[in-house]
């Protein structure tokens, strides 16, 4: 458990560093992050399953997202504190609202302290978003 709690530590370290070089442009010059119309309409090809949302859940602890959006999908991660603007929090009605194709676009793309994570397979990000919506409130 401690080697876990240490691996975690670092990985939020190096992705809060990773992250703050990116993060310059102040929240409120950023404005509201609106996805392309184009992506609202699109659906999530991976079919829900159990097995999808525990590797959706899974891929976010393998690829850092909990770092800066917490282990409960809240924006509270370790990595969070020094980010302007703040790690979305999976859980609130703002997110949970959004349609698939945009939250796809936006781990896609990036904004931000936000990384692009397009190297993450698309399957698994579209595996993320079922376990993103497993959180709502």
């Amino acid at each position: 458990m401690l080697r876990r709690s240490i691996l975690t530590g670092t990985v939020a370290l190096t992705a809060l560093l990773a992250v703050s070089a990116l993060s310059t442009t102040p929240a409120s010059a950023q404005g509201a992050w609106v996805c392309p119309a184009a992506e609202k309409g699109k659906k999530n090809p991976v079919a829900k399953s159990d097995a999808a949302v525990a590797a959706g859940k899974k891929a976010t602890v393998d690829k850092a997202c909990t770092a800066c959006h917490g282990e409960g999908g809240k924006g509270d991660g370790p990595g969070a504190a020094a980010l302007n603007p703040k790690p979305a929090d999976w859980t609130s009605a703002k997110v949970q609202q959004e349609s698939d194709g945009c939250i796809f676009w936006k781990i896609t793309t990036g904004r931000g302290a936000m990384p692009p994570w397009a190297a993450i397979p698309e399957n698994e990000r579209w595996q993320i978003i079922h376990y993103i919506r497993t959180l709502k409130k």
